[in-house]
């Protein structure tokens, strides 16, 4: 048997979520707005605000042939969800019409931090 290491109880934070679907042969392009609106979808499991207000979204990259690419953190590496959150993120932007394929990469770097919220979101939880 085994013995168990403190990796095997800490979340995975090597977490990425890749889909590729068939939906290449298109000439309509997805723009960013479109995927902003499915993120807007996902809420943080222990904030009631959604993960691009969160500010836990860096970057959103969309090729000309609907290939999206997201670099997202969480508001903590131990966060207990952060094996799931690529996947959730990667699940609402499918639903977007004309997707080739989603990959969603959990980054670390730089560190999240409060100042990287909305507006809204910081009314929402009184953080001024």
């Amino acid at each position: 048997m085994k013995e168990k290491d403190l990796n095997d109880f800490l979340p995975d934070k090597n977490s990425s979520y890749f889909r590729q679907l068939n939906n290449s042969e298109t000439n309509i392009i997805i723009s960013k707005k479109d995927v902003v609106d499915q993120i807007k979808k996902v809420m943080d499991p222990e904030i009631p605000v959604n993960l691009y207000d969160l500010g836990l979204i860096y970057k959103i990259d969309i090729d000309k042939h609907n290939n999206v690419l997201i670099d997202m953190t969480l508001t903590n590496p131990n966060c207990p969800v952060a094996g799931t959150m690529p996947k959730n993120v990667g699940l609402s932007i499918e639903k977007i019409n004309y997707i080739s394929s989603v990959k969603v990469n959990l980054v670390w770097y730089p560190k999240w931090n409060k100042n990287m919220m909305s507006e809204e979101a910081k009314l929402a939880l009184d953080i001024f």
